[in-house]
This record gives C-alpha cells, sequence and structure tokens, in this order.
C-alpha cells in the first residue's frame, strides 16, 4: 500500500512540474501571423539569399508550434529572422500563433 500511494505521489509531482500552455486565440493569432505570411504563406517561396525552402506551417502541432517559437525566442534554436521575430512574441501572443496556424489545414 505504501508503495502505491508513493507512486501516485510521484506521478502528482511529475504531472505538476509540466509546463502550462497558455490557452491561445486563434483570431488574435491570425492577426499576429499576417507580417509571417510573407515567408511561411507563399508556396513554393524561396529567400533571395541563401537559397532555401520556406516552410509552411499552416497544420503544424500546436504544440510544436508553442515550441519551436520559444526556442527562436530563447535563442536555442538559431536563424536570425526568427529569433528577432520570435524575441517580440510574448507567451501568450506564440500561443496566439499556434493556435491559429494549427487550425488550417497542412499546405502539402
Amino acid at each position: 500500500m505504501k508503495r502505491i500511494v508513493l507512486s501516485a505521489a510521484s506521478l502528482v509531482l511529475a504531472l505538476a512540474s509540466l509546463p502550462v500552455l497558455a490557452k491561445g486565440d486563434a483570431e488574435k493569432g491570425k492577426a499576429l501571423f499576417y507580417t509571417c505570411t510573407g515567408c511561411h504563406g507563399i508556396a513554393e517561396y524561396k529567400n533571395a539569399y541563401p537559397t532555401y525552402r520556406v516552410p509552411k506551417v499552416g497544420g503544424q502541432s500546436e504544440q510544436y508550434l508553442v515550441s519551436a517559437l520559444t526556442s527562436y525566442k530563447k535563442g536555442e534554436r538559431q536563424h536570425p529572422t526568427m529569433q528577432a521575430q520570435a524575441e517580440s512574441f510574448s507567451e501568450q501572443e506564440i500561443a496566439d500563433i499556434a493556435a491559429y496556424l494549427s487550425s488550417l489545414k497542412s499546405a502539402k
């Protein structure tokens, strides 16, 4: 019995330590994403230099998008433009953008 109680207590503590994701507002996210559309919303878009395809982010997992933008904001993911963009967003704005993008159909 003691082992079950200890296991349950450990599980509760582990769950309590998980980060709480802010609830995103897709309508606010749509407005915030407007400036990102130039790169992330144009099919087959390539940057002029260096030449690489820009990923289409519509339809991505909300959790993945929050994680990616937060990593850019913290400097854990390296891309000068994305870091500058992400640094300008609050945690709530990142959640809003992720809510909007995850509500879209995937651009395949």
